[in-house]
């Protein structure tokens, strides 16, 4: 009685270890944006957070496409030691109205080449830009990250409301009017302002909302696993009385 005891209880702490596994893993593997919310008609720093998923493998290159159809008149990227940046602009099909002066092209893609993310670690990539668009609640901003094997993961799939995340979600910065403060400024700011507000958020320490994110996501499987094993004591149990 007591060996199959055993054998059941270690059942389900497999099983238990697997489920934290399978749901808390891929919250930590996304490239993601920090913050996650800015406000509309701001300008902001936007963090390109690339966390190195492989453990044979680093990083080497991220590849970002900004939104064409709702295109920033403003976007430059903050220096990063050990990458070279390279900024690729693009004719408008409907010109953007800025500070009162008409802007026929933007910046449609960022590449950062030439840098490692090792095992282990991550990177942020700081971007000013602005002014964010008012006539959409997100921006959607499709990522393409490479390994130094010649591996590309394609992190381009856009999130829909009520339904399950995608395997390879896109990064998403949410607009929302509530969010002005903090790393936006509603005026359009310097280049400085920017730029100082990017390096206080880049290196190697986790900012922003991503690691309150990550918590509530532990926590809550941690509580599903205290659950099942609820369940199956309260079944083990019930079997030792009726014997």
């Amino acid at each position: 009685m007591q060996t199959t005891t055993r054998r059941r209880l270690t059942t389900v702490g497999a099983l238990a270890a697997t489920s934290v596994l399978l749901c808390a893993g891929p919250a930590f593997a996304h490239v993601t944006v920090d913050p996650e919310n800015a406000a509309p008609g701001d300008h902001a720093v936007v963090n390109f957070k690339v966390p190195n998923e492989r453990d044979d493998a680093s990083t080497t290159k991220l590849e970002v496409d900004l939104p064409k159809d709702h295109p920033l008149a403003s976007v430059m990227p903050q220096p990063v030691p050990g990458w070279d940046v390279k900024v690729t602009k693009s004719k408008l099909d409907k010109p953007i109205k800025m500070h009162g002066e008409k802007v026929t092209e933007a910046v449609t893609k960022i590449t950062w080449t030439g840098g490692e993310v090792k095992k282990g670690e991550f990177q942020q990539f700081p971007v000013s830009m602005g002014e964010l668009p008012e006539g959409t609640d997100q921006l959607v901003f499709k990522a393409l990250q490479t390994y130094d094997d010649d591996e590309v993961v394609r992190w381009i799939e856009e999130p829909k409301k009520g339904q399950p995340e995608p395997e390879n979600p896109a990064p998403v910065l949410k607009l929302t009017p509530d969010a002005a403060g903090g790393h936006s400024d509603a005026k359009g700011g310097d280049a400085a302002g920017h730029s100082e507000n990017a390096s206080a958020e880049s290196g190697t320490s986790d900012g922003g909302g991503g690691g309150t994110d990550d918590t509530a996501r532990v926590l809550g499987v941690a509580g599903i696993v205290a659950g099942i094993a609820g369940v199956a004591f309260g079944v083990l149990a019930g079997r030792r009385r009726g014997a």
